[in-house]
């Protein structure tokens, strides 16, 4: 069992930055990979970025890379998603979650357990 909570989310202008975390606790592996998902209103939950629990892959959709980062810290079993640049569209909840299987990492079918979501909203 993981449990995941997300923390961060807030009202920022354009241009601006935030920084989201994900607490992991439970047993952990790692071939684990972590992502975050969004979802804006009215659309479906969509890819942004994923990272292995161990080694340095990681991997962007293609409408955030350059602009979001996600990174890990192992010893306080933390999982962050830096975003600069923020745009309007942006705009959603952002969940992390947890894949502990094979499948792809930019499919949400292929995460086993989610967070309850954080709430980023970017203004024009």
């Amino acid at each position: 069992q993981v449990q995941l909570v997300e923390s961060g989310g807030g009202l920022v202008q354009a241009g601006d930055s935030l920084r989201l975390s994900c607490a992991v606790s439970g047993r952990t592996f790692s071939s684990y990979y972590m992502g975050w998902f969004r979802r804006a209103p009215g659309q479906e939950r969509e890819f942004v970025a994923a990272i292995r629990w161990s080694g340095d892959s990681t991997y962007y959709a293609d409408s955030v890379k350059g602009r979001f980062t996600v990174s890990r810290d192992n010893a306080k079993n933390m999982v962050h998603l830096q975003m600069n640049s923020l745009k309007p569209e942006d705009t959603a909840v952002y969940y992390c979650a947890v894949r502990r299987y094979g499948g792809s990492y930019d499919h949400e079918r292929t995460y086993d357990y989610w967070g309850q979501g954080t709430q980023v909203t970017v203004s024009s």
